[in-house]
């Protein structure tokens, strides 16, 4: 039985082997296709990182914090042996309608006086302002009066007129022109911003 399948394979194997040669030596486009063709490829293009532009976020420009508080703030601020006569008029305007009153009181006052001399409508400078007739109540011939220089009040007043000036904390009425005693009512038609301790302020 063996000798049969045997005999079998070897048919089989010569057959096979037949038909090789004969697709050998037969057409060349039966032999050509036995045998791989390369396909071109297109070039695998490199892979370039992406060209972005880095994004320079523009923040807005902003004054540093001066201070926590106004309170703070008046700490702070220098101690000169003299001022000029222009913060001298600034802080005795403060001293003499606001001294005793809260920081943000003064400070409103001050600001009132540094608003009319930028406005274009009072005197141009903090000097005229103070001694422009008939405008503020404890000027007395043109001239202020007596300050006690070594008192707490003026060194306070000082202070405020230094803020006021610079402009490094904005007063509860800011923009305002015209202030009087809240004990009076003059009447005046002007717009009403608010109170701030003894005094009501208008634009």
């Amino acid at each position: 039985m063996s000798s049969k399948l045997n005999k079998a394979s070897a048919i089989a194997v010569a057959a096979m082997m037949t038909t090789i040669l004969l697709s050998a030596n037969g057409s060349g486009a039966a032999a050509e296709s036995l045998v791989p063709v390369a396909v071109p490829q297109e070039p695998t293009p490199e892979i370039q990182p992406a060209q972005i532009e880095p994004q320079v976020q523009q923040v807005p420009s902003a004054e540093p914090d001066v201070a926590d508080s106004l309170a703070e703030l008046v700490a702070a601020q220098p101690h000169p042996e003299a001022l000029s006569s222009e913060l001298n008029c600034l802080a005795g305007a403060i001293y003499f309608e606001a001294k005793g009153e809260s920081l943000a009181g003064q400070l409103a006052v001050g600001r009132v006086v540094v608003a009319r001399s930028k406005s274009g409508r009072f005197p141009g400078s903090y000097c005229g302002v103070v001694f422009q007739p008939s405008q503020f109540s404890f000027v007395r011939g043109g001239a202020l009066p007596y300050i006690k220089k070594q008192s707490i009040d003026w060194k306070e007043a000082v202070a405020i007129a230094q803020i006021a000036h610079d402009g490094t904390w904005r007063s509860p009425v800011e923009g305002a022109l015209f202030f009087h005693a809240s004990r009076v009512s003059p009447g005046w038609r002007l717009q009403r911003l608010a109170r701030v301790d003894n005094h009501i302020f208008y634009r």
